[in-house]
């Protein structure tokens, strides 16, 4: 398909990292591939692992002028000079963090396979909404979102919808009529070479 019909790359963090190596990875991979925005979504409840990797994170982001969101930290967002934040429980905190974060800030959603607390979402002010996982996992409950899930959504819904977890290549290519972005972490970061990793998925979009 063309490159304007194509979905964008959402690049998602890995759960931790070595801030002496990611940053240096992340350069490359976005040197090598235009990505609309990264995730920064680590498990760590450490506040200053989570400010430090913020702050590296951010540089190279913004050097490529990629906007930058972090997963449920609202209060590190201004703080840190990010771009926004990306919500892990639907849509409960979405007012909330619109009111704090203000209109220009990126507010997303993770709406698992629910359409309803998709549509809840999108009411409440989020700028995009993701569900997932769309591949088979052994995490979480099993569930799977769908392509149908995808293909209503394009049809109906305006806000901008992202696929993400456990992507494969048959996946991307099932997807990539049906949804504005592909969120992409663990599919290149478990790899050698991840910006190759990403190209081979790129390529997949048709």
């Amino acid at each position: 398909m063309p490159d304007q019909d194509r979905p964008q790359l959402y690049l998602v963090t890995p759960p931790s990292f070595d801030l002496d190596v990611f940053p240096n990875l992340l350069g490359s991979v976005l040197g090598a591939h235009e990505v609309a925005c990264i995730r920064l979504a680590l498990a760590t409840r450490d506040e200053d692992a989570v400010m430090r990797a913020a702050d590296a994170v951010r540089l190279v982001a913004h050097e490529h002028d990629v906007a930058l969101v972090i997963e449920n930290h609202i209060q590190l967002v201004e703080r840190h000079g990010l771009d926004g934040v990306h919500l892990t429980d639907g849509a409960r905190s979405v007012r909330a963090a619109r009111k704090a974060l203000g209109q220009d800030a990126i507010v997303g959603a993770f709406c698992g396979t629910s359409r309803h607390d998709g549509m809840n979402a999108g009411e409440a002010g989020a700028d995009y909404v993701s569900f997932g996982p769309v591949g088979e996992t052994g995490l979480g409950s099993g569930e799977r979102a769908e392509r149908d899930l995808f293909a209503w959504w394009s049809e109906m819904i305006e806000v901008p919808v992202v696929a993400e977890g456990a992507l494969t290549l048959d996946l991307v290519r099932e997807l990539a009529p049906v949804t504005d972005f592909f969120g992409v972490g663990e599919e290149i970061w478990s790899q050698d070479d991840p910006a190759a990793a990403l190209g081979r998925l790129i390529a997949a979009m048709g």
